[in-house]
């Protein structure tokens, strides 16, 4: 869709020109029940040295400009609102009143119509650039001011922004919402809500007893109960701990959750009104994995208060620097403040397997990228900036230590409150505490792409170590790694460990402790997870993990083998069938539900992905059988149970034996004893049996009448449009392409049935229409959603790898030409690792 793209250079002009003071908005969402579009006004007050500026506004009209009171002729054009002859280096006065429209894709103000009682809800996402949405401003991160919010809306409903509410004035049905200022914010950071929510809240004081503050989640109305205590007690138990860490005092007010639906990500940290995708309300039974992933969650956005809203990057090149550090974050006090103490090996079995991925294709990129404008932005949210980040500030506080570490973001933050800084500013911080050179590592981690491979090297004789090594490989100049090296006997106990330093650019050290000692079974290079790189195996290491795996007792290390064997798999080194086979042999012994659920959706993956096809149906069968078999023990109710029950649908829904179908239906009828057919599991059946042509229409409405819910519409949506006959692939393909038809969950559900299983051969027809219609669906849905369309709709056949590079010779816009050359990759390396198998 059209809009303007601001530039780095840009914004730095502008940065450079306006000394901004305060924004006031006023938003009007009186007629939200009959008009797509609501009323705003806003005031900013400013100075500046440029008698030429413009507003960023993505509103339908701009029906008034005052610039100091005076009229003027609003010139608005293609997101911009310019701003001619202003006076300069007095304080000046820019009124604008336009006009908005509510949202359907999760950016901007969402409007979300909840059929479950017939009631609307609002909510707004701002980043990277997105208030413009909502109301003109400099939307950009440097250009901090405070906020002066009113917001008008049926008196009955809650409205919210990131304060506490100062007045609240009714006026016949509806009410004028006035909140206390915000202290400097960021424009991205700003927040709005408003509907029928409801929330559950308490107190928190903070342990030195110098705050005492509100603490609330709300939800719709039809999801308050499932906003269970733990989230509330988390949020607690996170304020201690980051009150007492950073030093510097919660400053945002009250602290505010808000679980909202349809919403494209995750959570964010707007400050005081904290987003949260509903789908952390847990309506159905829910493991202990999916607890500690919502505890993480609720850190990571808790510690951006301070690193992102406190201090907040300059531009979108420093994005990492908030990210990284809330993904460190989320890990290290998960551990320290919760009882999630698993947290870093939940990241090291399944976020870094993010991290490796992104960091092969050919879009990778420094931690610290270069950014030049806001889309470029937009696509950096990525493996690299979050869980490699995050590795690589792991690492670094190894190599700093951890107290040190935290001192120095004591510093910084007093330092740079409430501005914007850079990583410069953190590593000057850090440099007061650690003598360890800062400058070279950050040269050797935050500009270089690409994972170092590590791999041992072992020479005994007589059953003794000669001689242990590790040999540094990398596409460039490798990095510098502090790491822990360990070894372990026949009944895989370990018996030795090494903290080891890599230098930046060797390429084999030598570990002279291990001479003479008993020659290992296993070789673990990286226990404790503590660097970031792919990590290889002997041989001999290799037989020992195929047979034993599960016996390594510290579920840290399993988490560092599971990711290192995963890494194998995908780059070739290590049959697909070896790695199935590991899976099945250890999956009934892993405790760790996070790691379970990883390795049996990497195996799924690899069935799917990495066989030839004379393979690839055998192996369907074969491995569907194994996990009912292991299903069948698990313990009833348990978490293992229930993590196997899921990867037994897929696995059931994609196997070519009729015994499948049959499977599938004993589950649906409740014949597995433990296992709550709750509604995640119950779709999940019903859209396998839809896939494999096995249910009728009559019982998928049903499903829909007994969960008439958001989610079960959406699944519902989904799961009619699965069944594998071709004039469902003509539909859902076209239902997909209709601009502004269906919410960005819609959306997700349809994609899921378009690639629903059984049905490859008939998405193959699509290939040559996806690449003639590439361009016409960049340009008639906004990016998230066209972002979700080319990736989910690309096709998986050998011919789509020339036909992308034939598009890409046609200069598409640099966003779609990132998608697109990940695509061919992950096309590339399935049909290289096919190969190969």
């Amino acid at each position: 869709m059209t809009y303007a793209n601001l530039t780095q250079a840009q914004a730095q002009e502008r940065s450079l020109a306006i000394e901004l003071s305060a924004y006031h908005v006023d938003l009007d969402l009186s007629a939200v029940r009959t008009h797509d579009t609501f009323p705003v006004h806003t005031r900013v007050e400013l100075r500046t040295e440029s008698p030429e500026l413009f507003l960023d506004y993505l509103g339908t009209s701009v029906e008034s400009l005052l610039i100091n009171g005076s009229v003027q002729s609003p010139h608005f054009e293609e997101g911009r609102l310019y701003l001619h002859h202003l006076p300069v280096e007095e304080d000046l006065v820019i009124e604008v009143s336009g006009t908005s429209s509510y949202s359907r894709t999760g950016q901007g103000l969402h409007r979300m119509f909840d059929r479950a009682d017939d009631t609307i809800y609002l909510y707004s996402h701002l980043e990277p650039s997105d208030a413009r949405r909502i109301f003109p401003c400099f939307d950009q991160p440097d250009l901090k001011a405070r906020f002066y919010v009113r917001m008008l809306a049926p008196q009955e409903w809650q409205i919210l922004s990131n304060q506490p509410v100062a007045t609240r004035e009714i006026e016949g049905d509806f009410a004028w919402v006035t909140f206390h200022p915000t202290p400097p914010l960021s424009t991205y950071l700003t927040a709005f809500a408003a509907g029928p929510y409801v929330s559950r809240t308490r107190s928190w004081t903070s342990p030195d007893g110098f705050l005492d503050i509100k603490l609330s989640a709300f939800s719709r109305a039809s999801m308050a109960q499932y906003v269970d205590h733990e989230i509330l007690d988390i949020t607690a138990a996170g304020l201690d701990f980051f009150h007492e860490s950073f030093g510097f005092p919660y400053p945002w007010g009250e602290y505010k959750s808000i679980f909202v639906p349809e919403y494209n990500i995750g959570a964010m940290e707007n400050p005081g009104l904290v987003t949260f995708t509903e789908t952390y309300l847990f309506r159905s039974q829910a493991t202990r994995s999916q607890h500690a992933a919502r505890t993480n969650t609720i850190l990571h956005e808790m510690s951006h208060m301070w690193f992102g809203d406190l201090v907040t990057p300059r531009w979108w090149d420093d994005l990492w620097l908030k990210e990284s550090f809330a993904e460190f974050m989320g890990a290290d006090s998960s551990v320290a403040a919760t009882d999630y103490s698993e947290a870093w090996t939940n990241f090291a079995g399944q976020r870094k397997n993010w991290a490796y991925m992104q960091d092969q294709l050919p879009t990778t990129h420094p931690i610290k990228a270069d950014i030049p404008d806001v889309d470029a932005a937009r696509q950096n949210f990525d493996g690299i900036t979050y869980a490699k980040g995050a590795a690589v500030l792991k690492q670094l506080v190894h190599y700093v230590g951890r107290e040190n570490f935290y001192a120095g973001a004591r510093d910084y933050f007093a330092e740079h409150a409430y501005s914007a800084a850079t990583f410069d500013d953190l590593l000057t911080a850090l440099k007061g505490h650690s003598d360890r050179d800062l400058d070279a590592w950050s040269r050797s981690w935050l500009r270089t792409c690409g994972p170092d491979t590590l791999t041992p090297h072992l020479e005994t004789v007589g059953g003794k170590i000669s001689r242990l090594s590790i040999v540094a490989e990398a596409a460039e100049e490798t990095r510098p790694h502090r790491l822990v090296a360990a070894l372990y006997d026949d009944a895989l106990e370990k018996y030795a460990s090494f903290d080891v330093d890599l230098p930046a650019a060797g390429t084999e050290t030598t570990i002279e402790e291990a001479a003479g000692l008993a020659r290992p079974a296993l070789v673990l290079l990286n226990e404790g997870d503590y660097t970031y790189a792919k990590v290889r195996f002997d041989a001999t290491s290799l037989e020992t993990l195929r047979a034993g795996l599960s016996r390594i007792d510290d579920e840290l290390s399993r988490a560092v083998v599971w990711t290192a064997l995963w890494n194998l798999t995908r780059d070739g080194l290590w049959p697909v069938r070896e790695y199935v086979g590991t899976v099945v042999e250890h999956a009934i012994a892993e405790s760790n539900p996070t790691l379970l659920t990883t390795a049996l959706a990497n195996a799924r993956f690899a069935i799917t992905n990495f066989l030839p096809a004379t393979a690839r149906e055998a192996t369907r069968v074969s491995y569907a059988d194994d996990l009912w078999a292991i299903l069948r023990d698990a313990a009833p109710g348990s978490d293992a149970q229930l993590v196997l029950a899921r990867a037994s649908i897929a696995a059931l829904a994609d196997s070519p034996a009729d015994t499948a179908t049959q499977r599938l239906r004993e589950l649906l009828a409740g014949e597995l004893s433990g296992l709550r057919l709750d509604p995640d599991i119950r779709w999940a059946l019903l859209r396998a049996l839809s896939a494999r042509d096995a249910v009728s229409t009559a019982e998928l409405d049903a499903g829909k009448e007994r969960d008439y819910t958001l989610t079960g519409q959406a699944a519902h949506l989904g799961a009619i449009h699965s069944f594998p006959k071709p004039e469902h692939k003509r539909e859902v393909f076209d239902l997909l392409l209709s601009p502004g038809a269906f919410s960005n969950a819609e959306i997700d559900s349809l994609l899921q049935a378009f690639n629903a299983p059984r049905s490859q051969s008939l998405r193959e027809p699509f290939a040559a229409e996806y690449f003639s219609r590439l361009d016409e669906i960049w340009k008639s849905h906004p990016i998230e959603i066209a972002n979700r369309l080319v990736r989910g709709l690309y096709p998986g056949v050998a011919q789509a790898d020339a036909a992308t590079t034939d598009f890409l010779a046609q200069d598409p816009p640099q966003a779609l030409r990132r998608i697109l050359l990940e695509c061919q990759d992950n096309l590339r390396r399935a049909l290289r690792v096919r190969a190969l198998n």
